[in-house]
């Protein structure tokens, strides 16, 4: 069952300036930035706000690290924007399979690694009204020692 809107993923040139654009307008600040190699991206993860599922919504700024990556293509197909929604989920598999049963194809087999060490997977747009869509599960918060 999707719980919430997880993050807006945002394509663009230049991943330092536009995390300074949502800072100097809006506040918001860098919770976590990583390079994607297996997705050809470099990104920075916004925090929002915390959710009742212990979860968070985020902006997730994304800069490709080539021009033949998914998200180089469609920068310069589309340009700088709103590339994509990810709704969070506590049970990726099981909620991607549930989808495809109802004709949506998902783009990979196998959910894969996302921001964070979360699991993700995609759903093709054509199949959802133009908008493509992410289903996240958030990796398990780090054991602590005590």
């Amino acid at each position: 069952m999707l719980t919430r809107i997880d993050h807006i993923g945002i394509a663009c040139f230049d991943l330092d300036k536009t995390v300074e654009f949502y800072r100097a307008t809006y506040g918001f600040e860098v919770f976590h930035s990583e390079v994607n190699e297996e997705q050809g991206v470099r990104e920075a993860m916004l925090k929002i706000n915390g959710t009742s599922d212990g979860g968070a919504s985020y902006l997730q700024l994304l800069e490709p690290t080539s021009e033949d990556s998914a998200v180089g293509k469609w920068l310069a197909k589309n340009g700088e924007g709103v590339h994509h929604i990810a709704f969070g989920t506590a049970d990726v598999d099981g909620d991607s399979e549930d989808i495809r049963s109802k004709g949506v194809r998902v783009l990979y087999d196998e959910p894969r690694t996302g921001s964070m060490g979360s699991r993700i997977t995609f759903l093709h747009p054509k199949d959802c009204h133009g908008v493509l869509t992410e289903l996240v599960t958030a990796a398990p918060p780090a054991a602590t020692d005590h």
